[in-house]
């Protein structure tokens, strides 16, 4: 049995995600967009999602483009339907749209800092969540892909309603691996460390230590002391959106130079 499942998805000359619609939201960001370009390159097609008016930095004629907002319901509900219409039902579910938010103690939030925030990060995971998973629910198998962060298991003083943000999407993730495991639906979060990314040198601009301090505190002390790259990132999505992680669920996959090991 184990011969016949290497034979059908192991010989490297075969696409991963062949004949899989993958649903990406943040598809015009750095890590989005080089989910979206890789999942593409191994046979997906792929509806890139993303608000209105950001360039595309990801180019594959497996690759559509969609408008959304994931804070609105209406928006995503209007979305999906396009995309199940147009690519079919999405097999594979990234989201991976979030933003940082502003530096500070949470003190010195505000409301609307913290409504922004939770609406983007958390309530647009549930949202896209809601009005895929049913789909999946009649094919009877799915794989989404929740983009959390080391930020989602470890505290720190910069931001702390994005860690509270990350933090709720991993327990997000595991709740609905409980949930829909009787589907044939998995859901796991993934984990980056800092990036080589737009948001990150944002992040580093807006902290209060200046960014040459901040790198060296993020990656300084890694086992491998230095930013990762998009692709990298990507390369994990890939393993969970494929049928060679068909056994796991509720799991983290922390991709991070070894930060959250030392």
């Amino acid at each position: 049995m184990l011969q016949e499942y290497e034979e059908q998805h192991m010989n490297p000359t075969q696409s991963r995600v062949a004949g899989k619609t993958a649903v990406v939201t943040g598809g015009r960001g750095d890590l989005g967009s080089a989910t979206a370009a890789l999942l593409a390159e191994h046979g997906a097609k792929v509806a890139s999602l993303d608000v209105a008016g950001i360039p595309s930095a990801a180019t594959h004629e497996n690759i559509s483009q969609y408008d959304v907002d994931v804070t609105s319901e209406d928006s995503v509900a209007d979305a999906i339907r396009r995309v199940t219409d147009e690519l079919g039902a999405p097999d594979i579910l990234v989201n991976a749209a979030g933003i940082i938010g502003p530096a500070g103690a949470s003190h010195t939030a505000s409301l609307t800092d913290f409504d922004t925030i939770f609406n983007v990060n958390v309530k647009g995971v549930w949202l896209m969540t809601k009005h895929v998973v049913p789909g999946m629910i009649e094919k009877g198998a799915g794989s989404i892909i929740n983009f959390s962060s080391i930020h989602g298991i470890t505290g720190g003083r910069n931001v702390p309603l994005y860690h509270a943000t990350k933090g709720a999407v991993r327990l997000l993730s595991k709740s609905d691996a409980a949930a829909y495991g009787s589907h044939g639906i998995r859901v796991n979060s993934i984990h980056p460390g800092s990036m080589n990314t737009r948001m990150s040198r944002r992040s580093a601009e807006q902290s209060d230590i200046g960014p040459e301090a901040y790198y060296k505190q993020l990656v300084g002390s890694n086992p491998l002391p230095r930013q990762g790259e998009p692709d990298e990132i990507a390369y994990g999505v890939l393993y969970l959106a494929s049928d060679e992680s068909r056994f796991t669920t509720g799991s983290e996959l922390v991709i991070d130079g070894g930060y959250t090991a030392v």
